[in-house]
């Protein structure tokens, strides 16, 4: 069932002062930062700030920053380069191997087409020394272009797998096996849980609330591009059932996962490059319903995306990220949507500057109690950034 949602957006949109950018990372060509490509999240050393990995695509370095704190958030961060991974497109924290120091792994495409864990050292004190960290690639993805990986225990044997997906050319949605928590790569097996064209998300949910996490994935191009769902078979058998959620046939890209009406219901959002949210509700019948939201700004080529209360008015809002590239010099990329009583209203967040924008976090870094915006940006080198939400100035 398709339902469009016919949004009043209120005369006047509001183009208003826009959030201030603070730069936790800028681009650096000489080392190897260039074209920030994503950020991901982990509390890397236990003191309950959210750090950061990133993978900076034209330039090749595979980058960890350490969270600060509130206090100076709005300077450059702490950081290291783990190691040089040419095509660079997605960076992730997880412990592989238990020791207690957060690894690292790097998905690549282009001319290198493998997946890369790299080791962390295992002293704390030498987690910022580039020199003690150490690289392998998973001779088990040679020869695909990877670009994302999502860190679970997939076979529920205590060990943490990893699911990948990669583009083009025998494209799938699989995962490696870990065999031993050991460092020993080459010991990890692929395993094929569906053919795919060019993955986009993979996100581990409870989609169907029966007590183990399935996949749910968005997948950009090919034959049928859509956002689709794998569901766990409970460890009964190796064949995951893939079926179609929405946006069959669109340009999909970044999902999340959210609730526009308070419920907290499993639902999902994702933008498309054609100049629509997708959201998309499973009914009491497990159907789908799928609407459609119109990027803030007439925008046509959304990226990022994230279902939050901006404003802390109690009503669930978007938040958008867009590759303005595709449009007018003079568009504002990243905006949000308010949900108000009588409508959307549009709002920037971003000035001018930037034209491909990533996937985008929501968090407090400065702890004043309202959600900031993180992000990175690729094509006018911004590198890696938040926006100051002002709700609580």
């Amino acid at each position: 069932m398709r339902i469009i949602i016919l949004l009043c957006i209120l005369s006047g949109s509001a183009v208003a002062e826009p959030w201030k950018r603070h730069s936790i990372d800028s681009s650096d060509r000489s080392s190897g930062k260039r074209g920030a490509d994503g950020v991901r999240l982990a509390d890397v050393n236990g003191d309950g700030l959210a750090d950061i990995a990133t993978g900076w695509e034209e330039g090749g370095a595979v980058a960890v920053y350490l969270n600060p704190g509130p206090d100076r958030s709005k300077a450059s961060w702490p950081s290291v380069t783990v190691d040089l991974v040419k095509g660079v497109e997605d960076a992730v924290f997880v412990d592989l191997d238990a020791d207690g120091a957060v690894d690292v792994v790097s998905c690549a495409e282009g001319k290198v087409n493998k997946v890369f864990v790299h080791w962390a050292p295992k002293s704390p004190s030498e987690y910022l020394s580039s020199n003690a960290w150490n690289t392998a690639a998973f001779p088990a993805t040679d020869g695909r272009r990877w670009m994302f990986a999502l860190p679970m225990d997939v076979n529920v044997d205590g060990r943490v797998d990893l699911v990948i997906g990669s583009k083009n050319e025998n494209a799938i949605v699989g995962w490696l096996e870990n065999p031993t928590r050991s460092r020993d790569a080459a010991s990890w097996k692929l395993h094929t849980l569906t053919p795919a064209s060019w993955i986009m998300s993979l996100r581990s949910t409870d989609l169907d609330g029966d007590g183990d996490a399935d996949i749910v994935y968005s997948d950009r191009f090919g034959a049928q591009p859509g956002i689709f769902w794998l569901e766990n078979p409970s460890g009964q058998s190796e064949v995951w059932p893939r079926r179609l959620i929405g946006g069959k046939g669109q340009q999909v890209m970044f999902l999340s996962l959210g609730d526009l009406r308070g419920t907290d219901a499993r639902n999902i959002i994702c933008p498309t490059l054609g100049g629509d949210l997708l959201y998309l509700e499973r009914g009491k019948s497990g159907k789908w319903n799928e609407s459609e939201i119109p990027l803030p700004f007439g925008l046509t080529a959304g990226k990022g995306v994230s279902i939050t209360d901006v404003n802390l008015d109690g009503r669930a809002d978007l938040v958008t990220t867009s590759e303005s590239q595709r449009e007018a010099a003079d568009m504002i990329a990243v905006a949000w949507k308010e949900n108000t009583p009588d409508g959307w209203i549009d709002h920037a967040i971003s000035d001018q500057h930037g034209r491909k924008f990533d996937r985008l976090e929501m968090l407090d870094l400065d702890g004043d109690g309202d959600l900031d915006l993180l992000t990175c940006e690729e094509v006018d080198d911004l590198g890696v950034f938040w926006y100051e939400n002002p709700t609580r100035k």
